[in-house]
């Protein structure tokens, strides 16, 4: 294994809160729930997790609040061996935080506190290119001028943009990313506010990402739950779409993340993306299977198991 692939992941790390409700709250409604879970979280946090689970060697830059949540999130990282030395503790700002909330027919509702998270700034940046990797992903929980200045320095490591959630300037960071952007991973919803316009469904996923390399980017995937994902390139006439994997969905919450943490660990190791992207939508669909986010983020034989898929990094 002395030649792991390398993934750095500059993005967020909340603590999330869960609570399983019978139905998901409508304008002014309140529902009585399960107790509350807390647990580790932060999309950036969650991608790191699932690309050292899946064989990478991982850095996870960001900030962090100088509190107990704070500290048992930078724990939790490094209980899965990444490597959290480029987190910086803000003093004075608390840690972020995400309520959760789930109901039976596996729909979540997600509010986010970004706290510490929105202190990331141009020494994240740096962090975050000062040591060799093959992947740089970027996770948009944190500040869109850390994003935008990512994104323009020279090219190195492959960088993968996960515009989730997407901010009011999400088609001007597209627009804006020039040469920078590599990959581009969205769902539905986000795709749709970079085309600004509606994407629902596995042959509207498709459009889109045609439409998102046409806006520029090299790549575009576009993922679509439980109908599959869409990707576009360089190299490609018209779109492919992944059918999704047949499984049983437990939680989702996570399972974006565990996309592209995989797509990370597929791509620095050199996997062609037709191989990639399959790989990555089973890393996710085995995400589902499983409860929790962070803790749900799976290993290679955890994919196998769901989906019957090899994971292609030995």
């Amino acid at each position: 294994m002395g030649n792991r692939p390398r993934v750095t992941v500059l993005g967020s790390l909340n603590m999330d809160i869960s609570v399983t409700v019978p139905r998901l709250p409508g304008p002014g409604a309140t529902v009585l729930g399960s107790a509350a879970r807390f647990t580790p979280g932060g999309k950036g946090a969650n991608q790191a997790v699932a690309a050292a689970r899946l064989g990478a060697d991982v850095r996870m830059v960001g900030c962090v609040g100088d509190d107990d949540f704070g500290r048992q999130l930078l724990a939790a990282l490094r209980a899965e061996r990444v490597d959290a030395g480029s987190v910086r503790v803000v003093s004075e700002v608390p840690r972020g935080l995400a309520m959760i909330s789930g109901d039976k027919t596996v729909e979540d509702l997600i509010t986010v506190a970004p706290g510490a998270n929105h202190e990331a700034v141009a020494g994240e940046v740096a962090a975050a290119l000062s040591h060799p990797a093959h992947v740089l992903v970027i996770c948009a929980e944190i500040p869109v001028p850390a994003i935008r200045s990512a994104l323009a320095q020279p090219r190195g490591a492959i960088r993968i943009l996960n515009l989730a959630p997407a901010p009011p300037e999400a088609a001007a960071i597209v627009a804006g990313s020039g040469e920078g952007l590599d990959w581009l991973v969205v769902n539905e919803s986000e795709a749709g506010a970079v085309l600004d316009r509606k994407v629902d469904g596995l042959n509207d996923a498709a459009q889109a990402a045609s439409a998102l390399v046409a806006a520029g980017v090299r790549h575009a995937v576009v993922t679509a739950g439980a109908h599959g994902a869409a990707v576009a390139g360089p190299n490609r006439t018209k779109p492919v779409t992944v059918p999704a994997f047949r499984i049983v969905a437990v939680d989702t919450v996570g399972a974006g993340d565990a996309f592209v943490g995989a797509l990370a660990v597929a791509l620095a190791a050199g996997v062609p993306a037709p191989e990639a992207v399959p790989a990555a939508a089973a890393a996710g669909a085995t995400a589902a299977t499983r409860h929790g986010a962070q803790a749900g983020m799976p290993r290679p034989a955890d994919i196998r198991a769901a989906t019957g898929l090899t994971w292609p990094v030995g």
